[in-house]
C-alpha cells in the first residue's frame, strides 16, 4: 500500500493537516465553506454545541451543530489557488490514515458548499438574488494540473465557450464543471446557471480603472453565450475549483452565491452582513 511522504501531505506536530489546522476527528460530513474569516465568527453563531474552533492564516473553521446536524464552517480566503489547499486537505482528513499515511480502504464522501458573494452578468439578476451554480466554469487553470480532468468536465460546452469568446491562447484553458446535482435539490427556488470563476477581482471579471482589458467586447460575449438553455450568470473566484476536484475526489461540490453587485448597471451593495447571515442559515439548512 502506497505511504504519502511527509513532503507530500504536510502533518503538524499535533496531528493536524498542515494549513486548515483541523484533526480527522474534527471535521463534520457537511461542509460551509465561506471566503472571508470574520464571516466564520458571525455563523458561529448559528451553531450549538461547538466542538472546535481554529485559526490558521485565512483559514478559519468551527465545528459543531444546527439542527441536530454536524457541520464545520470554513473559511477559504480568496481564489481557486487556496482553493486547492482546501480541497486536498479535506479529503486527506477524510480519506487518509494520519498515522499510516495510507488509504482509508473506505472512501468517505463529503457534502462541501461554498456561499459566497458575487457579481451577476445578466441585467435581469438583481443584487440580493440567491444563484445556484448548475456549472463552474474555470478561467483560472487549476484543474488542468491534474490526471482525469477531461472525465469530470463538459468538453463540448468547453469548446462552444472558446469558438464563442474567440479564447486567446495566451489564457488558460476553461473547464466547465457539473456541481452537485444531489445538493442542487435543496435549491430549487434558486436562480441556476453557469457562474464564471476568474483568476482575479480587475481584469479577469473585466473591471477598468486604469488597465484596458486585453478584450474590450469581453463582458459583453460573456452575457451573450449560451448552450443548452444555460447562460452565464454571474462571476466570482473559488466555484470551479470546488466543483471539479470535488468531482475527481468523489465528493459532493457545490457554489450558491449572493449577488452584491450588478454589472449591467453598475450597482453595488456593500452592506450585505445582514442578508449573508440570512442566506447562510439557508444554505445550512439545505446542505
Amino acid at each position: 500500500m502506497k505511504i504519502i511522504e511527509p513532503s507530500e501531505l504536510v502533518i503538524n506536530s499535533d496531528g493536524s493537516v498542515f494549513h486548515l489546522h483541523l484533526q480527522p476527528g474534527q471535521l463534520a460530513d457537511n461542509i460551509l465553506l465561506v471566503g472571508d474569516p470574520d464571516r466564520v465568527t458571525l455563523l458561529r453563531g448559528l451553531l450549538t454545541g461547538v466542538e472546535y474552533v481554529s485559526r490558521s492564516r485565512e483559514f478559519v473553521s468551527a465545528t459543531g451543530f444546527y439542527k441536530g446536524k454536524r457541520i464545520t464552517l470554513l473559511s477559504t480566503g480568496i481564489g481557486t489557488d487556496n482553493i486547492d489547499i482546501v480541497m486536498n486537505e479535506l479529503d486527506a482528513l477524510a480519506n487518509i490514515d494520519f498515522k499510516t499515511r495510507t488509504l482509508k480502504k473506505e472512501h468517505r464522501s463529503l457534502k462541501v458548499l461554498r456561499l459566497g458573494t458575487s457579481g451577476a452578468i445578466q441585467p435581469d439578476i438583481p443584487t440580493g438574488t440567491l444563484v445556484y451554480s448548475a456549472y463552474s466554469a474555470g478561467i483560472d487553470g487549476l484543474l488542468n494540473w491534474y490526471a482525469g480532468r477531461n472525465e469530470v468536465c463538459d468538453l463540448d460546452m468547453e469548446k462552444a465557450f472558446i469558438r464563442h469568446m474567440n479564447w486567446s491562447p495566451l489564457l488558460a484553458t476553461p473547464y466547465f464543471v457539473r456541481n452537485s446535482e444531489e445538493i442542487e435539490k435543496g435549491f430549487g427556488n434558486a436562480v441556476q446557471g453557469i457562474t464564471l470563476s476568474a483568476p482575479g477581482f480587475y481584469g479577469p471579471q473585466g473591471r477598468v480603472i486604469r488597465l484596458p482589458l486585453a478584450d474590450p467586447a469581453y463582458l459583453a460575449k460573456l452575457a451573450s453565450f449560451r448552450y443548452n438553455g444555460l447562460r452565464i450568470t454571474n462571476f466570482e473566484m473559488e466555484g470551479s475549483a470546488i466543483a471539479g476536484l470535488s468531482r475527481l475526489m468523489g465528493h459532493e461540490g457545490a457554489t450558491v452565491c449572493m449577488i452584491i453587485a450588478q454589472r449591467n448597471n453598475k450597482n453595488m451593495n456593500v452592506d450585505y452582513r445582514d442578508l449573508m447571515l440570512e442566506k447562510a442559515r439557508e444554505a445550512i439548512e439545505r446542505i
